[in-house]
């Protein structure tokens, strides 16, 4: 079988970066991409489209067909959905075809994207930190544990021979939507955030995280988890750090976030009117309540994995977002 690989969500943020990466590799890359969706991270690279949905079991059959190695990046990445089933079945569902659809096909590995939405609080939380379904917060969270979990048993019980990965907050270059991380760098550089919570994030370049997906191809071991993170930096730092870049003065004023409930009430009662996803939200209040902070030692230790700074990845998100006229 040749050297072909198969990248699903490669429209988007980091799977564009993982078909970039196999893609210098040498690999012949094919890229599942819902027809008439926003391909312009696509453009100019040599990739064979073809056209399916996650909800069509056919058409994932016919992507991965020839395929010796599947990436399994998409995924619906919203912190406030107005319908939850929806996100349900595009990350649940949707992953279950896919690996249906990879073991149909052969394929010699898959290299599942997970998060590290789906692990458990901790001062720094590992691989091993311990989670419940009735411990993660809103839509996203829930949709992702689900879906580790189906591909767990998949590996199991039906030989599906599958790696886990859980990126931490991956930012940088090509960021089109963009994600919920990559709006709070367009409102900080813009100068749209005077106020923040205590909270806290693992950053990661995303080139990294797609590195540490090519890693995880070669080196990692079917069933077994690792997070492909960044550095701890609290949410005041990251916005220091992006003000400074900007040549703006940075948030001063520190919110609690018991008032600001009422708040995202609002907020989301306009989003279902509107459609636009709030900048607000009472989920991402109650995940604020936990700094965010990972450890990627596993992924080091066993892949060789290696990341660059957050301060580097912070500028070249920035740049990026300058560069595509998302702020001035």
């Amino acid at each position: 079988m040749e050297c072909r690989s198969l990248v699903t969500g490669a429209t988007g943020f980091l799977g564009s970066a993982v078909a970039r990466a196999l893609l210098g590799r040498g690999h012949r890359v094919r890229v599942l991409a819902r027809p008439g969706s926003d391909r312009r991270n696509l453009a100019e690279l040599p990739v064979d489209v073809a056209e399916g949905r996650l909800e069509d079991a056919d058409s994932l059959r016919r992507a991965a067909e020839g395929c010796r190695y599947i990436f399994h990046v998409a995924a619906d990445y919203r912190l406030w959905v107005r319908d939850p089933d929806v996100m349900l079945r595009a990350n649940v569902d949707g992953s279950r075809a896919m690996m249906r659809a990879a073991l149909a096909a052969g394929a010699e590995k898959v290299v599942y994207t997970s998060s590290v939405a789906v692990l458990g609080h901790a001062e720094i939380a590992d691989e091993e930190t311990p989670s419940r379904v009735e411990d993660m917060v809103g839509a996203y969270k829930r949709s992702k544990f689900l879906a580790e979990a189906e591909v767990r048993r998949m590996v199991a019980e039906e030989g599906l021979p599958a790696v886990i990965v859980n990126p931490s907050t991956p930012i940088g270059p090509r960021d089109i939507k963009p994600t919920p991380t990559g709006r709070i760098v367009v409102e900080a550089a813009a100068g749209r955030m005077p106020a923040y919570v205590d909270t806290g994030l693992n950053i990661v370049h995303v080139d990294d995280v797609a590195e540490g997906h090519l890693l995880a191809l070669d080196k990692g071991t079917v069933g077994e988890r690792y997070i492909l993170g960044g550095d701890n930096l609290s949410l005041a730092d990251i916005l220091r750090h992006i003000a400074g870049r900007a040549g703006r003065r940075p948030p001063l004023v520190r919110l609690p976030r018991l008032p600001l409930f009422p708040l995202a009430a609002v907020a989301e009662l306009y989003g279902r009117l509107s459609g636009h996803e709030p900048m607000l939200t009472i989920d991402g209040l109650k995940m604020a309540g936990h700094r965010m902070w990972f450890s990627s030692a596993k992924a080091e230790r066993h892949l060789g994995y290696r990341h660059r700074s957050a301060g580097e990845a912070l500028d070249d998100a920035i740049a990026w977002f300058k560069l595509a006229g998302y702020c001035s």
